[in-house]
């Protein structure tokens, strides 16, 4: 009889993480790079494949795809391209080849997807999935994140990624789609946004994306007295420094009023006796929780409907991928065999 390995992976458009059964735990950043020609690939010692930092470092040599960025998992007006759809096979099989299961091994496998994940994106996800994982359930983000943590009564959680903001009621049962919001304003636009303040303040700088990406990483911040963000950015070759501070906190502070604004949403079509626990019972977590002082400016912005507390959560690499698991683990045995290799949609009770 073979060995069953279960999984929790948090498939992120900027990271991706798992959890095993097993004790593994691992992320890789969300990117697939194919090599451009025999010269790539005699430098990548035969592979055609990179994934992760490596890829992003050796972009220069590489076709390099965020499959999780633009695709209909994660917007829902988003499109699947082939090449897209090969990358994210290609990301899913290599994240649980981290897993090191062993061989012969029956992989059962929750995957977080964002809250308001179209039936498109989630057919996606599951086809994608199918290739090298025995059965597939899919829940939503932020709700893997409270199971992980036990935050299961009167809950409010925000998970923020790269590519969208994923928020969700939990009330002590499966949440259901007017439990679940999503807006994207998340990583990715901070990043566009800073980029655009650096250029506009400092038009003779020269920077990339990548470049803005690790600034915002450094110094994120909406403190009102947040530390001082001096960057380091050539100008026609030669390196200057540029104090970026402001424009580090305009940006990540864009992320505060369409997250107020959806948690006002839920709080609002909740049970009225119920409202005032839920805002005081806010969880944040995702990689975006890591802005310094964005639980207080929440709480802040709250204060116009009655105010709020807010939880940070302690390990957002991880949270989301822990709390797959433990769901994974949790979860009867009926439904396993139900969706073992078969791409469908889930219902209700499986899928939020």
């Amino acid at each position: 009889m073979s060995e069953t390995v279960y999984l929790g992976v948090d498939l992120g458009t900027s990271r991706t993480s798992i959890t095993s059964s097993t004790g593994v735990r691992e992320t890789v950043w969300s990117y697939v790079g194919y090599a451009r020609d025999h010269v790539a690939k005699k430098k990548f010692g035969g592979r055609e494949v990179i994934f992760g930092k490596e890829a992003v470092e050796n972009r220069m040599s590489l076709n390099l795809i965020r499959p999780l960025a633009g695709g209909s998992i994660k917007r829902k007006d988003g499109k699947d391209t082939e090449e897209m759809k090969r990358a994210l096979r290609d990301l899913i099989q290599h994240a649980v080849g981290l897993a090191k299961a062993p061989t012969g091994s029956t992989i059962l496998a929750v995957i977080g997807a964002p809250a308001e994940a179209s039936v498109q994106g989630k057919a996606t996800l599951l086809e994608a999935a199918s290739t090298c994982i025995d059965s597939v359930i899919i829940c939503s983000e932020p709700f893997a994140v409270a199971y992980g943590l036990d935050f299961l009564d009167d809950t409010l959680v925000i998970d923020i990624g790269a590519g969208t903001t994923d928020l969700c009621r939990v009330h002590g049962t499966m949440p259901k789609l007017e439990d679940q919001r999503t807006h994207e304003v998340a990583g990715d636009v901070i990043d566009e946004t800073l980029a655009r303040l650096v250029k506009k303040k400092f038009p003779e700088a020269q920077f990339s994306i990548n470049m803005v990406r690790g600034f915002k990483e450094k110094f994120s911040s909406v403190s009102k007295n947040m530390d001082r963000a001096a960057v380091t950015m050539p100008v026609a070759g030669k390196p200057q420094t540029f104090e970026v501070t402001d424009l580090v906190y305009e940006a990540c502070y864009t992320i505060v009023p369409p997250t107020v604004k959806a948690l006002q949403d839920l709080i609002a079509t909740y049970d009225p006796e119920f409202q005032a626990k839920m805002r005081n019972h806010v969880l944040l977590g995702g990689g975006g929780s890591q802005i310094r002082g964005l639980g207080r400016a929440i709480e802040e912005a709250l204060g116009e409907y009655g105010g709020g507390r807010v939880t940070t959560v302690e390990e957002p690499q991880y949270a989301g991928s822990n709390g797959a698991l433990k769901i994974s683990l949790d979860m009867p045995e009926e439904y396993w065999k139900e969706f073992s290799n078969k791409v469908v949609e889930q219902p209700a009770a499986a899928t939020a």
